[in-house]
């Protein structure tokens, strides 16, 4: 029967999964996310038992953070176990030059749960669908572009870094910009405002560390770790959990979210139709089998 790795194990991940790479992952680096591979997981774990203390049809805010914090926690279990990277000829030969583990699963984990921040905090707002789609969509350019120049050898890999950092000043536009004019609700506003601006200044912080790690190959692996570990521990469970305790006593319905199915809200026993959750706002009562639409 295969088995969990122990508590050894995971001390020697490095012995047990060895690097071939020149600049490589330390113990110490290792060390450091398992760390935040607890943190991921156990804010995982609470966001779960949070979600099921709201009614159903009213928990997208604390469902998102679910498949953020368990898309973290995998990818910091690859990265901690040494898993997740290949070896890239670096250009420019520091640290003893030859090649430089490139962590492709920290790319994968960006990919999934950047989009979902950004909706976190942009589904409070009034900001159309439209808005938050190319949002998104530059987002995931920043991503993609960032995978593309840490993978490649040459000085064209900041050709790459200048699309993923354009792609950002959309994004930065939109929180600090267009979405902060929107129309919102007394108490979202100030939430709001926070936390974009929180998040602004994080997403400044990655092109600088990837900069001084996949690109100009100025910091060794373990001190790439490090920098990226708390800007994904302050963009992931810090900011979450702030984002969700603020917005905590707010009405749901306030937000203008609309799923479009009774069952959010109605459970069903035979021909009858009860409600469960908050009220249905704007819609029509259920008259001779009529059906009703759930604000969600």
């Amino acid at each position: 029967m295969p088995s969990l790795p122990s508590f050894d194990d995971l001390n020697r991940a490095l012995d047990l999964n060895p690097t071939n790479a020149d600049i490589h992952l330390s113990t110490a680096g290792s060390d450091w996310l398992w760390a935040v591979f607890a943190v991921m997981l156990c804010s995982d774990l609470v966001f779960i038992c949070w979600s099921f203390t709201r009614p159903r049809g009213q928990r997208v805010f604390h469902q998102l953070p679910i498949i953020i914090l368990t898309t973290a926690s995998i990818a910091y279990f690859s990265m901690a176990s040494d898993l997740g990277a290949t070896p890239i000829q670096t250009e420019f030969n520091r640290h003893g030059g030859g090649t430089r583990q490139i962590w492709y699963a920290r790319y994968i984990q960006w990919f999934i749960t950047a989009p979902l921040v950004l909706l976190e905090l942009l589904l409070t707002t009034g900001l159309s669908l439209s808005d938050i789609v190319t949002a998104v969509f530059m987002i995931e350019v920043t991503v993609i572009s960032g995978l593309l120049g840490a993978l490649t050898h040459s000085t064209y890999k900041w050709g790459y870094y200048v699309f993923g950092v354009a792609s950002l000043f959309y994004v930065w536009w939109e929180f600090l910009g267009h979405g902060g004019r929107s129309t919102f609700t007394a108490p979202v506003r100030t939430t709001y405002l926070t936390g974009g601006g929180w998040l602004s200044f994080l997403l400044l912080l990655y092109p600088v560390c990837w900069g001084l790690s996949e690109g100009g190959n100025v910091i060794k692996v373990t001190s790439e770790m490090v920098f990226y570990g708390v800007l994904d521990l302050f963009a992931g469970p810090f900011f979450l959990f702030f984002h969700l305790w603020r917005l905590r006593s707010v009405d749901y319905a306030a937000f203008g979210l609309q799923s479009g199915k009774p069952t959010d809200y109605y459970r069903f026993s035979g021909d009858s139709m009860r409600a469960t959750g908050a009220p249905v706002t704007g819609a029509p009562a259920a008259t001779n089998g009529a059906t009703t639409t759930a604000t969600a």
